[in-house]
């Protein structure tokens, strides 16, 4: 979340923020009940000041009634601007969550997806002499995923991968942890449950008509919907030494979300799913080196995707496409054949949040110089998210007789170097 003193400080920036992104929230309310919090604040410590006071000058001798009453008064009073101070600061914290974080000077500006700046193109894509097929007829073709029993079992959208789709997932989760390590990234598996104050820290919902993430009943858990979650969670309340930054974590896990996205034939298939394997990058940095650890992660994301021969592009989110808690947000598109007659699909994205969730964590480091504590920066990015990579992997690497080849950096993880 922003920090309240900066609001304060700074409404007119805020309120551009919000129009930057699109977003409604009522400033001058929050900015209201601030006011009242700090009178509130004032009216105790005077309330205490007195009560000190009284009892100091009643020590030692017997009160009079005039005194009894006057203590009697000041302790009743207490408790109501107690009680009155902590619903003003629920609602200043209800309303506080509602706040975006402030998008960097350069993010493109509009409302929705139209508006993302194409950055550069990797590779180009691929011409077939021959009708590509879309990934459900490759899938179908070569026995490798049954949607119909992933319904039947768990609903729609949900789905089981079966044959050579199950070990092309399996190596490819493989080829980017490997990728993740051999850039000095500390490799864990996750928990797939996090308590919900942990989720809402992250900036993932788990309640109310916005909620994002299954949780589960009659208990303080949900289901992740990614490890960016169970990451930031393990190190909450915690305060660094400034030399230990950054540290560069890669977390596997299973994912889970309720919103399926939107219908129509780019989200068909393997392209949204409720449930998913996901391996993420992510970072905790002192904010001078935040940008810099921006740019190491997108680095590496480009390196997975050419390794696997995919063409792809990079776009800059415009403030409005972006997620609450990311103050710039990077994806990048592979080329998918089989989608609409050929158009680039989302395959990862990388965020850098800079202290937004920080603050709501509480994750510091301590100041080398100042010996003071700060918050520092986090960053996440998405070295691979399956099954969705399989669409472009598939699609892009099939043959005219159905076949598909495996790239040359996953066959030492397939052991085979094609399906079909």
């Amino acid at each position: 979340m922003l920090d309240l003193r900066f609001i304060r400080e700074n409404p007119d920036t805020v309120r551009e923020n919000l129009r930057k992104r699109g977003a409604s929230v009522d400033l001058d309310a929050l900015l209201s009940l601030d006011q009242e919090r700090r009178q509130l604040i004032t009216d105790l410590e005077e309330l205490r000041r007195q009560r000190n006071e009284l009892a100091k000058s009643m020590k030692g001798r017997k009160p009079s009634d005039a005194e009894r009453e006057q203590g009697r008064e000041l302790k009743q009073r207490e408790p109501g601007l107690q009680a009155e101070l902590e619903r003003i600061e629920a609602e200043i914290d209800a309303l506080l969550r509602t706040i975006p974080n402030l998008v960097q000077p350069d993010v493109p500006e509009g409302a929705s997806e139209e508006a993302n700046l194409e950055l550069r193109r990797s590779g180009q894509p691929r011409e077939f002499d021959f009708e590509p097929r879309d990934h459900l007829e490759l899938v179908a073709l070569h026995d490798l995923v049954d949607f119909e029993a992933g319904a039947k079992t768990s609903g729609q959208k949900f789905y089981f991968l079966k044959n050579e789709a199950v070990l092309l997932e399996q190596g490819l989760i493989r080829y980017a942890l490997d990728r993740a390590r051999a850039h000095g990234f500390t490799l864990f598996h996750t928990p797939d449950l996090a308590r919900r104050e942990v989720c809402a820290g992250t900036g993932y919902n788990p309640s109310g008509p916005e909620k994002q993430i299954y949780t589960i009943e009659d208990e303080d858990l949900a289901l992740i919907g990614t490890a960016e979650i169970t990451l930031s969670g393990m190190h909450a309340g915690d305060i660094f030494e400034a030399q230990d930054l950054p540290l560069r974590y890669c977390g596997f896990s299973h994912c889970f979300r309720m919103e399926a996205g939107a219908a129509g034939r780019g989200g068909r298939g393997l392209y949204r799913v409720h449930q998913f394997s996901k391996v993420e990058l992510f970072a905790f940095t002192h904010p001078d080196e935040s940008e810099a650890m921006f740019q190491e992660i997108l680095e590496i994301e480009e390196g997975i995707f050419q390794g696997l021969e995919l063409p792809f592009r990079v776009l800059a989110l415009c403030g409005g496409d972006s997620a609450a808690q990311s103050a710039r947000t990077y994806d990048i598109e592979a080329w998918m054949p089989g989608r609409d007659g050929g158009s680039y699909g989302e395959v990862t994205s990388a965020s850098n949040c800079t202290d937004f969730q920080a603050r709501r964590l509480d994750i510091r480091f301590r100041d080398a110089d100042t010996r003071k504590t700060r918050y520092v920066h986090m960053l996440n990015g998405t070295a691979i998210a399956l099954p969705r990579t399989l669409i472009p992997l598939l699609e892009n690497h099939q043959q005219r007789d159905g076949s598909i080849t495996i790239p040359e950096a996953l066959r030492v993880y397939t052991g085979f170097d094609r399906i079909g």
